[in-house]
């Protein structure tokens, strides 16, 4: 018999490392593994991970998971063979977009849909923008629609017809009637999916999601089986774009808000951590083995966007965590270009064949490569513990062969040319979050964590301006701890598209009222224990004749089946909002609303992060190893080595440093100093700031 269920596990799913995080609830402790990621099937590498902390699977209450299939299947664009039937006239709105094409500056660019033309099925109805059916679908021709669909290969459908937000009767028709010949449950019609105004990203949106059902589905069906396999019979959660997890049954029919799952958990890890080290403004910096991920957390709160790209042409309209992302990770390959310039990314070596210093057949250089040249990370305890060791002279060769040699520099100079252009090109990710949207980088503590991230931490304070740097407990492993602590979510929309004077407040207040009630009953049927639920309102407003809208929070109490919305209470937050984004209102033009968004969000119980508080006593010396030679500022320096997690609180290390732990290593850059907070948090500020 299975010791009873005690363990809340974590699991993000990176392009190189598998991260776990386990607690244990009833012990009170917390453990973490990383593995490597198995890019043919990620489910190998997520049932390993687990596996490598917790022997047998029935004492897991919980598994929550951040999962990258969907994003790298929009990338890499291998989902399912899949089709539209839509409204006669609108089978090209996936190609046409908004007009806009791959190079901002020429005229040159391809853009090809993932759900191909002659995948793209029409069928005669209409309905009107104010939801007047002037004319009624045919299940009949419906029918056989899906019919051609499936004689050309399609495995998945999506219905999405003109006006279907507005007034859904015809495209529900059409959804049963689709559902009597189709032979799987991959039928995805969009009044379910987005019920809001804009033809391209509803299509987008929705037909993507019937693109990646099949492929997502697949997956969580081999994690289930794995996991039910080894005896766990507890709750399995996916994490969502907007920082909430969902349940496994939502996640196959909305597999399109699983894009950015795992950098999303990340986010919400870094946003608690910093909260409770007494830090509410925090630049997210996730560093993995192929790409680098900002975010930017003010007050607390993460900045939700309403929609993102995930590639060219390919929008998902659903509200996600605003990160942005550039191909300068671990694995990022160096290169010099035809001009002559040094190059980061955005191809990657991932996790096979990884740096040319894997000894696993690369020979092109890394960042990972650069940081191992210089000395900055220990090549005989490389993280994740696949490897005993790393490769030296085949990362000195890879970086002299294909950056030293085309520049003129010897390897040592040419690491420390590539470690520069990524950081200079992480630093400008961070600007273009903080400093371009009115944001004073001095304001705001950098949190690098990702396995790479807390080697550059010191050269993005420097570059940017940050006031600190805050290096959580297991930065390698943050992700997969926002996996823990991530609350359950759901999202809706409903447009209104009318002028603020003309609105009906009691269809608002009853759409709120009916919108809150659904997000709770899905609360409840997840079967989750919640510590509390709260229901969050807002509108997409503009001044009339305006394109883009800013989200409008609105502070309301449901008491009594009613919200209390009144129309002053609108326009006050609307200019509140308004003015907070352009700095002034526009007298005497007519306000419209556009959208009604409510957010249902079950509170799970929170993580104590003091479990994650060193425990050791002793000295600061007792936790020094020695040291190593390492490359700086274009000199070598002697630089003290540390067991991080040896060092107790209080403890005080002057840079030159490193600060070695299983899942990541700490770089004190010359002229930094690093002190433990009472979390266990490593905070990095310039040696000046430190003197009284």
């Amino acid at each position: 018999m299975s010791a009873p269920s005690r363990h809340v596990i974590g699991v993000d799913v990176g392009g190189t490392f598998t991260d776990v995080f386990v607690y244990d609830d009833a012990a009170g402790t917390c453990q973490v593994a990383k593995v490597p990621s198995t890019r043919d099937d990620q489910a190998t590498g997520f049932l390993a991970g687990i596996r490598a902390r917790v022997d047998d699977l029935g004492t897991i209450a919980t598994v929550v998971h951040g999962t990258t299939v969907a994003t790298n299947a929009l990338l890499e664009r291998k989902g399912a063979r899949a089709g539209i039937i839509t409204t006669a006239g609108f089978r090209d709105v996936v190609e046409m977009r908004r007009r806009d094409r791959p190079t901002t500056w020429g005229l040159w660019g391809r853009f090809d849909p993932v759900i191909p033309r002659d995948l793209r099925v029409e069928v005669v109805e209409r309905t009107l923008a104010d939801g007047t059916v002037r004319t009624a679908v045919e299940p009949t021709e419906v029918r056989q629609a899906a019919e051609t669909l499936l004689a050309r290969g399609a495995e998945a459908v999506s219905i999405v017809f003109i006006n279907a937000y507005a007034n859904a009767a015809n495209e529900a028709a059409a959804a049963e009637a689709v559902r009597a010949v189709w032979p799987n449950a991959y039928v995805t019609a969009s009044h379910q999916i987005l019920p809001e105004i804009r033809e391209f990203e509803r299509t987008s949106t929705t037909s993507l999601n019937g693109y990646l059902q099949p492929v997502v589905a697949s997956y969580l069906a081999r994690l289930e089986q794995g996991l039910e396999g080894g005896g766990f019979g507890g709750e399995l959660l996916i994490v969502q774009s907007n920082g909430g997890v969902m349940t496994v049954e939502t996640a196959r029919q909305r597999p399109v808000r699983t894009a950015l799952s795992g950098p999303a958990a990340g986010v919400i890890a870094a946003a608690h951590i910093a909260a409770s080290a007494g830090y509410p403004n925090v630049l997210t910096c996730d560093m993995g083995g192929t790409s680098f991920d900002v975010s930017l957390v003010a007050n607390g709160r993460s900045a939700l966007s309403p929609e993102t790209s995930i590639d060219f042409g390919l929008v998902v309209r659903s509200p996600m965590i605003e990160i942005t992302t550039i191909g300068a990770g671990g694995g990022s390959i160096a290169r010099v270009d035809a001009g002559g310039l040094l190059q980061i990314g955005p191809e990657s070596a991932g996790s096979d064949p990884g740096p040319a210093c894997y000894g696993l057949g690369n020979d092109r250089p890394t960042v990972t490569d650069a940081n191992v040249v210089l000395g900055r990370i220990n090549a005989a305890r490389p993280i994740g513990g696949a490897l005993d060791h790393l490769d030296v002279a085949a990362a000195e060769r890879a970086i002299a062969t294909h950056v030293g040699e085309p520049l003129g520099l010897s390897a040592v100079e040419a690491a420390e040319a590539i470690i520069r252009v990524a950081n200079s090109r992480m630093a400008g990710a961070i600007r273009l979050v903080s400093i371009e949207r009115g944001h004073d980088p001095k304001r705001f503590v950098a949190m690098p964590f990702g396995g790479g991230g807390a080697l550059h931490a010191g050269a993005l304070i420097r570059e940017v301006g940050l006031a600190k740097a805050l290096v959580p407990r297991f930065p390698g492993v943050t992700s997969a701890l926002g996996c823990v602590i991530a609350d359950m979510r759901h999202d809706f929309v409903h447009t209104l598209n009318v002028p603020l004077d003309g609105l009906d407040l009691a269809a608002v207040d009853a759409e709120m009222v009916r919108t809150a009630a659904a997000g709770r009953a899905l609360l409840d049927r997840a079967g989750v224990g919640f510590e509390g639920i709260d229901t969050a309102f807002e509108f997409d407003m503009s001044y009339v004749g305006q394109s883009h809208t800013v989200a409008v929070p609105v502070e309301v109490t449901l008491a009594d089946g009613t919200t209390g919305i009144t129309a002053d209470l609108i326009r006050t937050s609307f200019e509140a909002a308004y003015r907070t984004a352009y700095g002034r209102l526009l007298s005497g033009v007519a306000i419209r609303v556009l959208n009604l968004r409510t957010a249902v969000i079950g509170r799970r119980r929170s993580l104590p992060l003091e479990l994650l508080a060193p425990t050791a006593t002793d000295s600061v010396e007792d936790g020094r190893t020695g040291l190593r030679p390492i490359y700086a500022d274009g000199a070598w320096h002697q630089a003290s080595v540390y067991v991080r997690l040896d060092l107790p609180v209080g403890a005080e290390i002057p840079g030159p440093a490193v600060l070695e732990q299983p899942d990541t290593t700490i770089f004190v850059d010359p002229g930094m100093t690093a002190v433990v907070d009472r979390l266990g948090n490593v905070v990095l500020s310039r040696t000046e700031e430190m003197a009284p």
